[in-house]
């Protein structure tokens, strides 16, 4: 045998290093951050601009108004309150699509995963 001496000096900080990081990417810590750039994009497109509506019904609330988020089964979606708004975005038969929600995303992706990568690991 050799007289080689082991150093485990750097094991023991990484193994604290992954212990941090476990702590960080906790399923809670990480639906809240994933939350967090839900609300992110909500806020971008509400803040899109809307045409003049011809409705001015009591309680009438835009389209935009209603994109909202939930969590469901460790997911985070996002979406409309009213049943229409996936026809605006995607189109139909009859109509084409107007997309408000995709572009929107597309746009400002990089910023809403650098937030969230700064929530967990900032």
């Amino acid at each position: 045998m050799s007289d080689m001496e082991i150093y485990t000096d750097g094991f023991d900080g990484f193994q604290e290093l992954l212990k941090e990081f476990e702590k960080k990417t906790d399923v809670k810590n990480v639906l809240k951050v994933l939350e967090s750039g839900a609300k992110e994009f909500i806020e971008d497109v509400r803040a899109l601009p809307r045409p003049r509506s011809r409705m001015m019904a009591p309680g009438y609330t835009h389209l935009l108004d209603g994109v909202t988020y939930q969590t469901s089964k460790g997911e985070v979606l996002t979406g409309w309150s009213k049943y229409y708004g996936p026809m605006v975005e995607n189109g139909t038969i009859k109509m084409d699509a107007q997309e408000h929600m995709r572009p929107t995303f597309k746009k400002n992706k990089e910023r809403y995963y650098g937030n969230m990568q700064k929530k967990i690991f900032g």
